[in-house]
């Protein structure tokens, strides 16, 4: 049931897949950390912003579809540089139609090029957990609660979904819903830097660091816990038809 991901690849396919993997080598080695570092200069970044006047907004959002593809960018600086430029409101905004874009871009790229694109990042057996959750009955809540969990590969996870039959729509609503309540959090630690409330910056700050740590040091733990579950309800479901 993978797209394309049994399928054999095509010459098309192999020049598509060099060219993506030589570009997204390129981006990430060349451009994620001179992009990292000056998305965490929040004056600096505006200063960038604000020199492409009313286009700023529309660079912006193309920074936060950038991160999204090249997941070497860590999202929540950007996000945090979004609360800082446009506010609670506004930045919550831009980084949501970024983040949608960004997630169609990257949904979109794993179903044309197949899983050869993805084996460069992930090995085959976490791909095949991933795509067992994708893949599950229970598929609204493991969407969710990977989505949703700290410290889990959420911009790779998207690629996985693009290679499964997933339905889209569903999935996008589902991945990005449970990824609005940390995009928030980072967004209100932006915008209490830029109005110089740093003791209630640092406290978020504080708390969503120890809680992205937790998530990533357990997230194999948590992948296997919910790959469990969600192979016991399968068998479950199984025995009930019977």
């Amino acid at each position: 049931m993978i797209y394309r991901g049994t399928q054999k690849v095509s010459v098309v396919n192999l020049i598509l897949l060099g060219a993506f993997l030589g570009l997204l080598i390129y981006l990430t080695v060349y451009y994620a950390p001179v992009i990292t570092r000056l998305v965490s200069e929040p004056e600096q970044f505006r200063e960038l912003i604000d020199s492409y006047g009313q286009n700023g907004v529309l660079v912006f959002i193309a920074f936060q579809v950038l991160q999204v593809v090249i997941s070497a960018i860590p999202g929540e600086v950007v996000q945090i540089a979004g609360g800082y430029l446009y506010g609670v409101g506004f930045g919550t905004l831009y980084l949501m139609i970024g983040l949608l874009i960004g997630s169609v871009l990257t949904f979109y790229l794993a179903r044309l090029l197949g899983y050869p694109v993805l084996k460069a990042f992930l090995p085959q057996a976490k791909y095949g957990k991933f795509r067992a959750l994708l893949r599950s009955k229970k598929f609204d809540l493991v969407v969710f609660l990977l989505f949703f969990l700290p410290g889990l590969p959420k911009d790779l996870l998207t690629y996985v979904a693009g290679l499964t039959y997933v339905p889209p729509l569903k999935f996008f609503m589902l991945a990005i819903g449970a990824r609005l309540p940390a995009l928030i959090g980072s967004v209100i630690i932006g915008a209490n830097i830029q109005e110089r409330n740093y003791l209630t910056a640092i406290l978020l700050l504080s708390g969503a660091v120890l809680l992205f740590l937790l998530g990533y040091f357990s997230k194999d733990r948590i992948i296997e816990r919910l790959h469990q579950w969600s192979a016991v309800r399968e068998r479950y479901s199984v025995r009930k038809k019977k």
